[in-house]
């Protein structure tokens, strides 16, 4: 195995969970190449930054490129680009739909289908995806259907992705969370989504950086959905 420093390219990365991951990949002595609509250049020479739609499919081709061009190899893509909108199943629009599509799982599949095919060519690398816990347990209080749509898709192509590739040195994980304390959530909810979890609590971005770190560290791990959830998919539980 070469001896280069390792890269990783990071979706959704400007702010949140995605700019925590370039951090961590960072401490780690990695190099990034960072993608988002709105990511602004680094004053860091070890990050590359990538301005485009994940949907796009000229995005994964300049972010591939960059990451070739720049660090001449690839090691982990992190898909953690994506959406998220709670509203009853018949209120969803056929633009709520098509942007969910769009991000989730186009902006996946572009992504995801560049990276194997550089790290089919360097006989190493892994994938790991952010998907979601309501996938596997579904809440009424959190009426989801297009995220269980989409991100399941994502949940059932990261083990199909995991037993094609590997016999090839690929691997392919992903991290199914919770509800993380982000700005996506308003202060005053936080309350109400913490009793959400058996452990009462929401969700920390580091609870998920560290879980994708895990895998990313995790040689023998191949096709796990590692749920970071505070117990909602072990079952039920009195609120």
């Amino acid at each position: 195995m070469s001896t280069s420093q390792r890269v990783a390219v990071i979706t959704g990365a400007s702010q949140g969970i995605g700019a925590a991951l370039v951090q961590a990949f960072r401490s780690r002595n990695y190099k990034v190449v960072a993608t988002s609509r709105s990511i602004k250049p680094a004053a860091d020479s070890d990050i590359a930054t990538v301005q485009g739609d994940v949907a796009d499919p000229k995005t994964a081709n300049l972010v591939f490129k960059e990451a070739l061009d720049r660090f001449d190899r690839i090691d982990t893509l992190v898909n953690n680009a994506g959406m998220f909108l709670a509203k009853p199943f018949t209120a969803y629009s056929n633009d709520d739909y098509a942007a969910y599509i769009a991000t989730n799982v186009t902006g996946f599949f572009h992504m995801t289908q560049r990276a194997i095919e550089i790290m089919n060519k360097q006989g190493s690398g892994h994938v790991v995806t952010v998907t979601t816990s309501l996938v596997d347990q579904p809440m009424t209080s959190v009426p989801a259907v297009l995220a269980s749509l989409t991100k399941g898709a994502l949940n059932a192509a990261t083990k199909s992705l995991a037993i094609e590739y590997a016999k090839n040195g690929v691997r392919v994980n992903a991290v199914s969370p919770g509800i993380i304390k982000t700005p996506m959530h308003p202060l005053e909810a936080h309350q109400f989504l913490a009793s959400l979890h058996p452990m009462g609590r929401m969700g920390e971005v580091s609870d998920v950086v560290e879980a994708v770190m895990y895998l990313d560290s995790a040689g023998f791990v191949t096709g796990e959905i590692l749920h970071v959830d505070g117990g909602q998919v072990a079952g039920h539980h009195t609120i």
